[in-house]
């Protein structure tokens, strides 16, 4: 069953997630070069986390999250990362169903497949995929700690006892 979860969800999301789907908007706005990167940021963006290195300040957020049409279980949304003068954006799909929760993302060109446990246990490695899928499947929990979701998890209907992992599918090289 998992197994035939994981081709439905790769099915739908491998046409929305092209080799391209990481995309980088560089430097701040050439024409109002005053107009720093954090100030072009999408109006509908909910950081999840913020910090400030010797290199400058950085933050990852999440904005225009959607439903897709083709699985009403499965949701897009764009994941916003910036650096000091640079802004990748990543187009993520979110499985949302109890029975198989997960996170598909691009890293360069692998495809990573993240199973997770809502209402389970949260740590720093998995603290950011949890944000994300609660961003994505239940907006209005967005920018919320996940591990303060355990009683909200339950509630919709996630038995928090799932076990998570993750695989990585190699792109292809061109």
């Amino acid at each position: 069953m998992a197994a035939r979860s994981l081709a439905l969800l790769l099915a739908v999301a491998m046409p929305m997630l092209p080799a391209a789907a990481q995309t980088s908007l560089g430097a701040p706005d050439a024409s109002n070069p005053h107009r720093s990167v954090s100030e072009q940021r999408p109006a509908d963006l909910v950081l999840l986390r913020e910090w400030t290195t010797m290199e400058g300040d950085f933050a990852i957020g999440v904005h225009n999250a959607k439903p897709d049409p083709r699985d009403p279980a499965a949701r897009t949304i764009v994941v916003w990362v910036e650096a000091p003068g640079d802004v990748k954006l990543a187009v993520d799909t979110l499985r949302c169903s109890p029975a198989a929760p997960m996170r598909l993302t691009r890293k360069g060109r692998d495809l990573w497949i993240k199973e997770l446990n809502p209402g389970g246990v949260i740590t720093e490695a998995n603290r950011l995929d949890h944000q994300i899928w609660w961003a994505a499947c239940f907006p209005e929990q967005a920018g919320k700690d996940p591990a303060t979701l355990q009683a909200q998890a339950r509630q919709l209907g996630y038995s928090g006892q799932l076990r998570e992992q993750q695989q990585v599918l190699p792109g292809s090289p061109r």
